[in-house]
């Protein structure tokens, strides 16, 4: 049967209004209003494109079958805090005298993630990146139970090399060693094949996070991972923070190399941080980690200091945005100093807003990014902010190439810190499971302020009427990737 050119050309435009229209139906569902909008902009102007990008990578959720699993390992959180109320060592560290100002945000923390503030840790600030891997190191030589590590990018090469050889040493003397790495986030580095084999051949149960999947039962959009950095010794001690497990260039061939800020732990809240590495151990295995198949976990706390903190996990895997609505809610709630540190900042309008509107109220906001890009897409969306918050009052500083400037970090005045693997933009927000600790302390922040005088020391300040200035070309690439950044 032959169709005219005219019959095709009218099938056509019928299968595309087709597309359009159902699609306002389906895409804005549970989809902010930004990220609808520029979901419906992509149809209405490539409709079959569009709909195979929306089918492909539109639901920015987890298959059902992990969001369930997430839900199991909330219950079990729920049951062993319960019965953490009999304990009295674990009593005190809950149920402690709590100050005023701190109690909106560990409610909400405790609402979002699980996890309820736990008092008596020791917390080390790490901004030395060859430092860090040799203290985890040192660490892992002095266990004697358990090692987890879970990173987002880990490579088997020259800086890293001094921890496989721990590990293998450790597991000779009977330490039972964990290991997750992002089944993307990892691969592209070189070796990973022979990392893999030397994991297997010291003796390391290891698994991927996240692997690709073909569509079907199991799939989930390609670009969800596990973004989390995660160290458990013994359950006495942890690390979090921004840096992975890999060379200081992160094997690239240009001569961009990263600056990155880790938190050694020592107290209670090491349990919390064990408990996400447990939630996906599980996720990728299906197998919990307890008492019964892994006994060498039950650590019993203890108290190490006087610091205040608890973690907060965010991620597809949880119904709510935790990262951003905490980060929103303190930083509304903020006094008088606001420092923002992080490499990647495309924010949604409430972040924005509390960020303008905390600078306009006379609360002192500085933010330091990166002069030099490392992902073109990221930091134009991110310029594309820089006027807004110029005009709000807010300092920005360019922290000077080379160096990417690749710590995650928020002070909140002179007694709230927070450090984790999370970004400011869509992607961590929404499709990337992260881990944060929220530290409720003054001499920490103190710290804290010390290292931010270093990176200030290291940048120059934007400034608004020179950045006005900036050519035609790089406006249009800025509010480009502006636009593009919120089709998540």
């Amino acid at each position: 049967m032959h169709i005219s050119g005219t019959n095709l050309l009218t099938i056509s435009l019928i299968i595309d209004w087709t597309i359009r229209i159902v699609m306002i139906f389906i895409v804005p569902r549970n989809r902010k209003p930004s990220s609808a909008t520029a979901w419906l902009m992509l149809i209405m102007f490539f409709p079959t494109v569009g709909l195979l990008i929306f089918l492909l990578i539109g639901s920015p959720k987890l298959p059902k079958r992990r969001r369930a699993m997430q839900g199991l390992i909330d219950e079990e959180i729920k049951r062993f805090l319960k019965n953490a109320q009999k304990d009295p060592v674990l009593t005190r560290i809950i149920n402690f005298k709590k100050d005023e100002r701190i109690i909106p945000f560990t409610n909400l923390n405790y609402n979002l993630g699980g996890f309820p503030a736990f008092n008596g840790n020791h917390i080390e600030l790490l901004p030395n990146y060859d430092a860090v891997i040799k203290t985890i190191v040192q660490d892992i030589n002095k266990a004697e139970a358990y090692v987890h590590i879970e990173y987002f990018a880990l490579a088997y090469d020259k800086t890293t090399a001094s921890l496989f050889r721990s590990l293998q040493v450790a597991i000779k003397r009977g330490v039972k060693v964990r290991v997750l790495f992002d089944a993307v986030g990892s691969k592209k580095y070189p070796d990973f094949g022979k990392m893999k084999q030397l994991l297997s051949d010291i003796g390391v149960e290891w698994y991927p996070m996240l692997p690709l999947k073909l569509p079907g039962k199991h799939f989930s959009r390609p670009d969800l991972r596990n973004h989390r950095k995660i160290v458990v010794i013994d359950g006495t001690i942890g690390y979090t923070g921004s840096q992975n497990m890999i060379a200081r260039n992160y094997h690239r061939k240009d001569s961009l190399y990263y600056d990155e800020l880790v938190a050694r732990i020592q107290g209670p809240v090491v349990i919390q941080l064990g408990a996400t590495f447990i939630t996906d151990w599980y996720s990728e295995t299906a197998v919990l980690l307890n008492k019964d198949r892994a006994p060498e976990i039950t650590t019993k706390p203890k108290k190490m200091g006087s610091t205040i903190a608890q973690i907060v996990p965010s991620g597809p895997g949880f119904v709510d945005d935790n990262n951003l609505k905490l980060f929103t809610a303190l930083i509304h709630a903020s006094r008088h100093k606001v420092v923002i540190t992080n490499p990647y900042f495309v924010p949604d309008d409430s972040l924005l807003t509390a960020i303008t509107s905390a600078a306009q109220r006379g609360v002192d906001v500085t933010m330091i990014n990166s002069k030099i890009m490392d992902q073109a897409m990221v930091g134009h969306a991110q310029r594309s902010f820089y006027e807004e918050l110029l005009r709000s009052g807010v300092k920005i500083y360019w922290y000077e190439s080379p160096v990417l400037l690749h710590s995650k970090v928020i002070s909140i005045d002179d007694d709230i810190a927070v450090i984790g693997s999370s970004n400011l933009d869509m992607r961590s927000f929404h499709l990337d499971l992260e881990v944060t600790l929220f530290i409720y302390d003054k001499k920490v922040v103190k710290e804290l302020r010390k290292i931010e005088k270093v990176y200030l020391s290291k940048s120059q300040l934007v400034d608004l009427d020179e950045w006005k200035q900036r050519n035609l070309r790089t406006i249009v690439l800025d509010n480009l990737a502006r636009l593009t950044a919120a089709l998540q």
